[in-house]
């Protein structure tokens, strides 16, 4: 007989005096052993990632890396293991794909601290870059327009890419002259925030041109002058040095000549 975890289709589908008596009592026993297993599988994907250490090691033999950084060559696991207790650190294993393993006794704890730090630092850096889209219309009005290339800028501030659209409906298409000039005079607007990736190009009813963040935007040059501000002020606070003095000439006692005594 099959049983069915309490919970699923099939246990569902069936009326409640089918799963009364020793029938509930081997569904609820299925149900937790089900869950145990689940449990345990969750363990074991989340230490995918990380190394095996200490009794973890299950290979016979390792190339033992010692805490001085000092290759001790293959030797036995028990002989790795009381070497790394011997120095209270953990033996841990760095390159399992090896043949012998490569292990290295060192401080588990510490390490894997450093690598989280180092993880988290390297998040904090990366900027993940988003693509936003505008769209605008040929005959868009000026209010329109302004409020749309300001938002450019935001975008392009922040980091981010940014694709201009031009949607043309219906006997639009006959005039793709003024959606060009739509998207060059958005160009020149946001010349000094971003520069052009992609030309202009239809895509259906669109034409579509794409814009990068440029390297020194004027944020990042007020953010500079900032930068360079209190050094500046502080330099021009410092008291000026005294130039130093000038030797005085001493003149030096001339004799007369003997047709002025």
């Amino acid at each position: 007989m099959r049983l069915s975890p309490v919970g699923s289709a099939c246990c569902r589908a069936c009326p409640e005096e089918m799963i009364s008596g020793p029938s509930a009592f081997l569904c609820a026993r299925t149900f937790y052993l089900e869950n145990f297993i689940r449990r345990c599988n969750a363990i074991a994907n989340t230490k995918e990632d990380e190394p095996r250490v200490n009794s973890e090691i299950r290979c016979p033999e390792v190339l033992l890396i010692d805490e001085m950084n000092v290759k001790r060559g293959v030797v036995g696991i028990q002989e790795a293991l009381k070497l790394a207790e011997a120095a209270e650190l953990d033996l841990v294993e760095v390159a399992p794909q090896a043949k012998p393993p490569v292990c290295r006794i060192m401080n588990y704890g510490k390490y894997r601290f450093q690598q989280q730090k180092r993880d988290k630092d390297a998040r904090k850096k990366q900027k993940n870059q988003v693509v936003k889209e505008i769209k605008m219309r040929p005959k868009i009005d000026l209010h329109d327009y302004e409020f749309k290339v300001k938002a450019i800028k935001a975008f392009l501030e922040d980091g981010h890419r940014v694709k201009v659209s031009i949607f043309f409906r219906g006997r639009e298409m006959a005039f793709l002259d003024r959606g060009r000039d739509v998207l060059n005079k958005v160009l020149d607007a946001v010349s000094d925030y971003g520069k052009i990736e992609m030309e202009p190009r239809m895509e259906g009813a669109y034409m579509r041109i794409m814009i990068a963040p440029a390297a020194d935007s004027p944020a990042k040059k007020q953010a500079q002058k900032k930068q360079q501000k209190p050094a500046e002020e502080a330099q021009a606070a410092a008291p000026a040095q005294p130039a130093p003095a000038k030797p005085q000439k001493v003149k030096k006692n001339v004799l007369p000549d003997a047709d002025q005594i």
